[in-house]
């Protein structure tokens, strides 16, 4: 089922969400991959606030590529999301709304998607170029020293994703896997 939403999602938009359906996504979301993770951890572990409010946002874990002339960002592809396994759990029991990646998440991230009302989605890999075009704003906020991988505000409109973990835990890998060996 295709459903359109605005971000950041309320718990009842969330909890409407079925693994497998395919949404777009129009609102602001923001990016952080490994390194700004770690430093978003570390902040949190020193009593620092983050560089900015997770509370029901989203994060795209993505390292754009630099903007061609006339862009607002360069190639913008998700990147492997259980390379964020360890900080996830903790930013999603800070209010942390979702994630959009691509790829297998653990148990314990499960276990926080559902504790937490949250959702995981993937965006599809190899289609940076197209993903990009979903982008209409771009600008770095924290860690500019991490250059792709520095945190950023985006603002994108119909950005293509579709939900693999929802609120029960349901996972499309998994549930696509046992469909299968049932045909």
């Amino acid at each position: 089922m295709d459903r359109h939403i605005t971000v950041p999602m309320t718990k009842e938009e969330k909890r409407s969400l079925k693994s497998g359906d395919y949404v777009y996504l129009t609102g602001t979301i923001y990016s952080a991959r490994d390194a700004a993770h770690k430093r978003m951890y570390e902040a949190i572990q020193n009593g620092e606030e983050l560089p900015m409010d997770i509370k029901d946002n989203i994060i795209y874990y993505m390292g754009p590529s630099p903007a061609r002339e006339g862009r607002v960002i360069g190639s913008a592809g998700p990147t492997t999301a259980s390379r964020m396994d360890k900080y996830t759990p903790r930013l999603l029991d800070l209010g942390l709304g979702g994630m959009i990646g691509k790829g297998k998440r653990t148990e314990d991230v499960r276990q926080a998607v559902i504790r937490n009302d949250s959702i995981y989605f993937a965006a599809v890999g190899g289609a940076g170029a197209l993903l990009s075009k979903c982008i209409v704003e771009s600008e770095v906020i924290a860690y500019d020293d991490l250059g792709t991988e520095a945190v950023r505000r985006m603002k994108i409109e119909n950005f293509p994703v579709i939900v693999v973990i929802d609120t029960e835990g349901n996972n499309l890998y998994e549930s696509a896997i046992e469909n299968y060996k049932a045909k």
